[in-house]
């Protein structure tokens, strides 16, 4: 009798077991094999020349490891959605002024604007997806930002690597 439970509780197991198992954000077409980023403008005049070229790579990143798509050599090859943009402003602003009107905190906003290319499809004409991505994060103004630049940039590019992933996956 228990061997019959057993093999009952096994079947049963079996069948609710899940048949695929990933890590990805979200879903994309199941024909988006390729795509491709084109290094990002820096059109903010106080934005560091680095900056670019490194959310650039962090955008890449975030595609490929958390979408599953691979990444084409070049737009012209078989990519199914390029990706292009620019940095439009890169700003620090006093936030939380105290009585003696100094600023307890300041803000470093970078604010970006992009566009998602996607391939004409059987079912689909060609498609281009604009949107903008202004994020911000707040520091104490007693802090050097050429110090702690490099940590707020990862806070920031996680957001708006985000906010370019959300508008790849919506009405997938």
């Amino acid at each position: 009798m228990k061997v019959y439970i057993l093999i009952g509780l096994v079947v049963l197991l079996q069948a609710c077991w899940p048949t695929n198992v990933g890590f990805k954000d979200g879903s994309v077409p199941p024909e988006w094999e390729y795509f491709f980023v084109d290094v990002l403008e820096n059109n903010a005049p106080n934005a560091p020349i680095s900056y670019s070229p490194k959310l650039t790579e962090e955008l890449k990143d975030a595609i490929q490891n958390r979408l599953g798509v691979k990444l084409a050599p070049n737009a012209n090859s078989e990519a199914q959605f390029t990706v292009t943009g620019k940095i439009t402003d890169y700003a620090v602003s006093p936030v939380a002024i105290l009585d003696n009107n100094t600023a307890a905190k300041n803000r470093l906003t970078i604010s970006t604007a992009f566009e998602v290319f996607i391939e004409e499809t059987k079912e689909k004409e060609e498609e281009v997806i604009t949107f903008t991505s202004v994020r911000f994060v707040d520091y104490d103004s007693n802090q050097d930002l050429g110090t702690i630049q490099e940590d707020l940039f990862i806070e920031i590019n996680d957001q708006i690597i985000q906010d370019v992933l959300n508008k790849l996956t919506a009405n997938w």
